[in-house]
């Protein structure tokens, strides 16, 4: 398979992919940590392979996941200046839900809700290509499990995140040809002097 414009067919990116999947997860996770102070291994993805068991209600954790990625519908194309590469710049939309459970959950929620909007927190964010856009509301949801139910808060943010993928696109900078071309002018002059 083809990876530069030199052959045809499809192209694929080169150099450092944008964090997805589990590592995009995994940014959301020491994010609620950073900002909550809960630790590390009460602060979970929303969707794992194997469903770990649910802490006691007595246990304040967290619940974090991506809930679809929005992308802006337009790209925009760069040129290299050396004319060796393409750079496809896209935004996205990251809903993420962070639902807190446990004695103090509104309180860890309100806390992170906050917390992000600080400028040295979200910089944290910045240096992964995103932003806050906003951070909902904190809204109640209690789980009724085996006749007790559970306190639980859920917090939605969204971010903004700058995608960037680097195709080896070349450009012709320059080129040598000889171009060749009959002219008609003899044939134009030659009738003029005709009818004259």
């Amino acid at each position: 398979m083809a990876n530069d414009s030199t052959i045809a067919g499809y192209l694929q990116p080169v150099g450092t992919a944008p964090p997805e999947d589990s590592d995009l997860d995994a940014i959301f996770q020491q994010m609620i940590v950073g900002l909550t102070g809960l630790p590390g291994n009460v602060v979970r993805p929303r969707w794992q392979p194997t469903v770990p068991k649910q802490p006691e209600p007595t246990v304040n954790w967290c619940a974090v996941g991506v809930m679809d990625i929005e992308p802006d519908p337009y790209v925009y194309e760069e040129e290299s200046a050396d004319g060796t590469t393409t750079t496809l710049i896209r935004h996205e939309i990251i809903p993420v839900l962070c639902s807190f459970y446990g004695p103090n959950g509104r309180a860890f929620a309100s806390q992170a809700r906050d917390g992000i909007q600080l400028s040295q927190n979200n910089a944290m964010l910045n240096l992964n290509e995103m932003g806050l856009v906003e951070a909902s509301r904190i809204t109640p949801v209690p789980e009724l499990v085996n006749q007790q139910w559970i306190r639980r808060f859920d917090l939605s943010m969204r971010v903004r995140r700058r995608i960037v993928r680097t195709y080896q696109i070349l450009t012709v900078l320059s080129a040598q040809a000889t171009l060749e071309a009959e002219t008609e002018i003899n044939t134009v002059t030659e009738q003029i002097a005709v009818n004259q």
